[in-house]
């Protein structure tokens, strides 16, 4: 069954494949290439797409922190500000009263208390309420106590008075109330 090929005439051995020759290897190499270095083309664009489109955020961040930073000053000068409007009217009251010539100590007396009076609700409208204190249970929340009174008078631990006031806004303590406090030995 074996034949040689002579003139065209085929044998049983066909190769059905040729082995590639160096110049199809070539440019199959060469398309690869070119496959590759497209890829690589499109890969360095998107990086440096995100590359500026993480700069563009980067920046819009930077401008919204300074503009947050900004709105913030603005509106404690905003708070400042008309905190101070409401006390300018006491400021007021207080050099009319020491520029008068009161006629009796009395009239003096009335005129600081209205001036207290004004001032206690200028403090008021501005959300800040005087600590209780006289009476109350002691709240070392609230109250320093500044001294401890032996007496069977006042209940133990126990606000007997009230030497400095105590302030607080909200539920924000300003500045607790300085107190004296009851300390029953019998119990």
């Amino acid at each position: 069954m074996a034949s040689n090929k002579k003139n065209g005439e085929a044998t049983g051995l066909d190769v059905e494949h040729e082995l590639p020759s160096a110049e199809s290897e070539e440019q199959s190499a060469r398309a690869g290439s070119s496959e590759v270095e497209g890829e690589l083309e499109t890969l360095r664009a998107e990086k440096a797409g995100y590359l500026d489109r993480l700069a563009r955020l980067q920046a819009e961040f930077d401008n919204f922190r300074k503009r947050s930073v900004k709105e913030q000053q603005d509106f404690r000068d905003y708070a400042l500000a008309e905190a101070l409007k409401s006390l300018l009217p006491i400021l007021d009251s207080v050099d009319r009263a020491v520029k008068t010539n009161a006629a009796s100590v009395e009239d003096f007396r009335s005129g600081i208390e209205l001036i207290d009076k004004q001032f206690h609700d200028a403090l008021l409208k501005l959300g800040v309420e005087p600590v209780p204190a006289a009476g109350e249970v002691f709240d070392p929340n609230l109250h320093q106590a500044v001294q401890m009174v032996d007496t069977d008078e006042v209940e133990d631990h126990h606000v007997i008075d009230e030497l400095q006031r105590g302030y607080r806004i909200k539920d924000r303590l300003l500045r607790p109330a300085m107190v004296r406090v009851a300390n029953n030995p019998k119990k």
